[in-house]
């Protein structure tokens, strides 16, 4: 997706700030919103012990949750604070395990369309090259009313 055609209308700082009140019951201390930019977002995420399998690698749904996290974060980022907007297809690639230490989701906007978005969600450690998954993510955006 080109991305002089899109403008960031919410900052990292907004973003963090909106899903802890509106995910009162997550801990959201492990997670930051590093930089959003046009057509994109990062996120790092720091593994706390419950989100490690047997092994000491980080689970399959700690990761999946991070990419729905970050496709949300990106779209939100460019449509502004939109509640109910919800995944409605979730695509995940695991290909290699992810060590107890912090990793990185970057999630870059394919489409932005009125009603559906997709966002595609790498994630990785150590080095942006190191792909451990990824992730195609749609969501569903209610209609204005």
């Amino acid at each position: 997706m080109t991305s002089q055609k899109l403008k960031v209308v919410l900052s990292a700082q907004q973003l963090a700030d909106f899903f802890v009140e509106a995910f009162p019951g997550h801990d959201h201390s492990s997670l930051e919103f590093v930089r959003v930019e046009p057509g994109f977002m990062q996120l790092r995420q720091t593994p706390a012990g419950s989100m490690l399998r047997p092994g000491g690698i980080v689970s399959g749904p700690t990761q999946m949750a991070l990419a729905d996290r970050a496709a949300y974060a990106v779209i939100l980022a460019h449509i502004g604070i939109v509640p109910m907007a919800v995944t409605s297809n979730l695509n995940m690639s695991f290909l290699r395990g992810i060590a107890a230490e912090p990793f990185y989701a970057d999630a870059q906007l394919i489409k932005l369309g009125r009603r559906l978005a997709t966002v595609d969600v790498r994630l990785w450690q150590g080095d942006p090259g190191n792909i451990a998954a990824q992730s195609t993510v749609t969501y569903a955006i209610p209609a204005k009313t």
